[in-house]
């Protein structure tokens, strides 16, 4: 079974949850040791937030959680967890997919995009990463099935946040962008890894942005003012 990891919390005094995504099964709960032994701190360093693992368990149906055997690194993420500013960035996106993948089973598109993302994330310097989590978020809304259709804009218009299309008018409700903020969620449409550090924004900037986009997936999809990672994320890039 192939994972990333999402979140690791205290079961009892020997034993620990992890929450994952799987590719075979969606998402999926394991049990692992809480111990201070050497494999139990093996598989904790195996499993740290966006981690990608090749795991065998001991599935038994219609038990929600099952007990964790074998781990194996997928791909080893040394240039996330040897940097703060990456690790804070993986905490936030395993934060998001941990809200986000509570319901559905599995979707191997999707899980791809997650592992390729975990594997540019690792690669990308620093200085050019400060962009990756809103490329990750329109690339995970356009997995979900929630992104903007930006095939319509015209300059002038404004976006329906609530029907994700651009009109002529502003609607009836308050969730929507004036047209002088709208052409940038055209823009962000053009946006990928290859080329997101082309996009120059500063801090206030893109924090807007971050802020429009997480409000955008609690419309459309779950409710994400509870991110405590956010605010850190915040801090990370001027």
């Amino acid at each position: 079974m192939h994972i990333v990891a999402l979140r690791t919390v205290r079961y009892n005094d020997s034993q620990n949850i992890l929450t994952a995504y799987s590719r075979e099964t969606g998402r999926a709960a394991f049990l692992l040791p809480a111990g201070g032994g050497k494999e139990a701190v093996r598989r904790r360093c195996l499993l740290q937030p966006m981690s990608l693992a090749e795991i065998v368990a001991q599935v038994t149906p219609g038990r929600e959680i099952s007990r964790l055997g074998e781990v194996r690194p997928m791909f080893a993420t040394h240039g996330i967890a040897a940097n703060p500013i990456k690790t804070s960035v993986a905490l936030f996106l395993a934060e998001v997919l941990g809200v986000a993948l509570r319901e559905g089973g599995a979707d191997a598109r999707l899980f791809d995009f997650i592992a390729h993302s975990v594997r540019v994330l690792d690669a990308t310097p620093t200085q050019s990463a400060a962009n990756f989590h809103l490329r990750f978020l329109w690339g995970l809304g356009e997995m979900l099935g929630i992104a903007p259709d930006t095939g319509s804009y015209r300059p002038g218009m404004v976006f329906d946040m609530t029907d994700g299309t651009f009109r002529s008018t502003p609607p009836l409700h308050n969730d929507f962008l004036m047209s002088d903020e709208a052409p940038g969620v055209a823009r962000l449409a053009r946006m990928t890894y290859a080329n997101m550090g082309r996009f120059r924004m500063n801090r206030t900037e893109r924090d807007h942005v971050l802020e429009l986009m997480m409000r955008y997936f609690s419309i459309h999809h779950a409710d994400m003012s509870g991110i405590r990672s956010l605010e850190i994320l915040r801090t990370l890039f001027q």
